[in-house]
């Protein structure tokens, strides 16, 4: 049943600038494999099958223009294809209400737009929009920590019949009161806080669960981030981040056979680096003891583009929610976020969750 993907973009940031960009990026290098994804098609859907028919946001300067032209305003600042050849892009960024969107350390920047409107009237013409555009997904890239926003636009998918992909640790796929809401609607959902391709988290649970696979004892480990975008700035406001320590710390105890006590283990965003642009640093260490009680310890430094390293899982939940959507499949798509995500429903091994896709994917 492929055929085009109508889906709808909430905070035009970094993220959705690199998915969009790299999009064009292969468009114009066909000879280019695409790397990082599950496949190719997934049940028949290509990378450019997607049409981004609307946006969302609140910066005065990206409300109003094409999500082609908003993906490079300011403070974005993913520049892989120059703004001239970047195709135009039909839908328009509209207005989204602010509520917990913005935090202190980032308002100077980000710079909302003055709204004299409700929520209530956002929300409305939001409606207004979805309905005309035809948007049948709405893929949610919102800063960490917003959570009365997320609910927001959770609630307006439950009310649109819309599929919703939660990109941040604002918990909605994996909480029990909002999957039970999905799943009641019959509305697909995949959730919640994006795992990257090989970013911090994935290392760090890959190799914990080695470790604990191979019968050692982990003891105590530490994960830092450092970077220089907007993600970061925003995380240095510690009340934004209890959900996301939540969800990285719960990604990595999920691995273990036994959980270390919290006191053992760090997990989480740690400064802001300002000439680091895109670029996210991870330090990892892990401590434990092997045959006859010795000790052992590893490090891991980690370089990656934060935005490259999160659009190739979009791409492919944007296409496994349409999946969902054609087959009828409602609530927490529990393989796309267990593979996908760091904070789902239901855990699982990165290798059982890669399986459990594939059989999603191939209707088995």
């Amino acid at each position: 049943m492929a055929g085009r993907i109508k889906v709808g973009l909430v905070g035009i940031g970094n993220c959705f600038s690199g998915l969009i960009q790299g999009i064009e990026y292969y468009r114009q290098n066909p000879s280019q494999q695409v790397t990082g994804i599950i496949h190719d098609k997934l049940a028949g859907y290509g990378i450019h099958d997607i049409d981004f028919v609307c946006g969302f946001d609140v910066g005065e300067n990206k409300v109003g223009k094409s999500i082609n032209e908003a993906i490079y305003e300011y403070p974005n600042m993913v520049n892989w294809i120059p703004k001239e050849s970047m195709p135009k892009i039909n839908g328009k960024v509209y207005e989204s209400p602010v509520l917990d969107g913005v935090g202190l350390w980032v308002e100077n920047r980000v710079k909302p737009i003055k709204s004299i409107k409700t929520t209530e009237q956002i929300a409305e013409e939001i409606k207004k929009v979805i309905k005309d555009t035809g948007a049948e997904i709405i893929v949610s890239y919102l800063p960490v920590g917003s959570d009365k926003v997320t609910e927001f636009w959770a609630q307006i998918c439950l009310d649109m019949n819309t599929a919703f992909v939660n990109c941040i640790p604002s918990f909605i796929a994996s909480d029990e009161k909002w999957a039970k809401k999905f799943k009641e609607k019959n509305i697909p959902c995949i959730g919640d806080d994006i795992k990257g391709q090989v970013g911090a988290t994935i290392v760090h649970r890959t190799l914990a669960k080695l470790c604990n696979d191979r019968g050692t004892k982990i003891e105590k480990t530490y994960q830092i981030n450092v970077g220089g975008n907007t993600d970061f700035l925003n995380m240095k406001e510690q009340d934004r981040l209890i959900s996301k320590k939540i969800s990285k710390t719960e990604s990595v105890q999920s691995q273990l056979d036994e959980r270390l006590d919290d006191d053992q283990i760090y997990v989480g965003p740690s400064d802001f680096i300002p000439f680091l642009g895109n670029t996210k640093l991870m330090f990892m260490r892990i401590e434990g003891r092997q045959w006859a009680n010795i000790p052992y310890n590893m490090e891991v430094r980690l370089e990656v583009d934060d935005k490259a390293n999160s659009a190739g899982i979009v791409i492919d939940a944007i296409r496994l929610a349409k999946i969902a959507l054609d087959r009828g499949i409602g609530g927490p798509i529990k393989p796309a976020s267990a593979y996908l995500m760091k904070h789902p429903i239901e855990q699982t091994s990165d290798v059982a969750a890669k399986a459990a896709c594939e059989k999603f994917v191939a209707g088995t």
